[in-house]
């Protein structure tokens, strides 16, 4: 099925995995009248690469929101999570789900490092989400919305359909107020996450 993300300034037309057309949405909706459409507030951008893959999901535990009670519902890293993980080693899988779910909320269509531990890198796999260089000297702490932020090269026609959505006026604007702003992030022509 053929669906167009638009925003004000772009518009990208989705055939399955790849994407088919580029352009106006004018152009685009009249040379598909039965498209499905999907409107969306910001800039559409390539998505962004996090250059911290394993200290997201290796070394940090993503609680699971039945957790909240014993754990919270924010992250925890250090020796905390080494001390939940090496207490029940199969809370990684579910954990680095949840995690993965927290990089899409955020515009990550690639991750950078690399992944030791199998049932992460398996959940990596399985999302869709692609591996990427790291960036020489890590921009500064862990975050999900690191600073500098890594856009991802421009979409082409006929390339994967990987990109995201924030609710920005421009690019500077996205640099000044974080990754947390997006409201759409596709993988493999799939909408896995929606934040509105």
């Amino acid at each position: 099925m053929l669906t167009l993300h638009v925003t004000a300034d772009a518009a990208v037309l989705v055939d399955g995995e790849r994407v088919k057309a580029l352009g106006p949405y004018e152009e685009l909706a009249a040379a598909h009248p039965d498209v499905r459409v999907r409107r969306w507030p910001g800039i559409l951008t390539p998505g962004l690469l996090n250059p911290y893959g394993p200290e997201i999901l290796e070394h940090t535990y993503h609680p699971d929101p039945r957790e909240a009670d014993t754990y919270g519902t924010v992250p925890i890293g250090g020796a905390r999570a080494r001390e939940i993980f090496r207490a029940d080693p199969s809370r990684l899988g579910a954990s680095a789900r949840r995690g993965v779910q927290r990089l899409f909320a955020h515009g990550t269509v690639a991750l950078a490092g690399q992944l030791r531990v199998a049932p992460v890198l398996e959940v990596v796999q399985r999302s869709g989400l692609v591996f990427g260089a790291r960036p020489e000297g890590l921009p500064g702490p862990v975050s999900l919305s690191p600073r500098p932020m890594v856009l991802l090269p421009g979409l082409v026609v006929g390339g994967p359909a990987r990109f995201a959505v924030f609710d920005v006026e421009d690019r500077a604007d996205l640099v000044r107020r974080g990754a947390s702003t997006c409201v759409a992030t596709v993988i493999g022509g799939r909408l896995v996450y929606r934040g509105r």
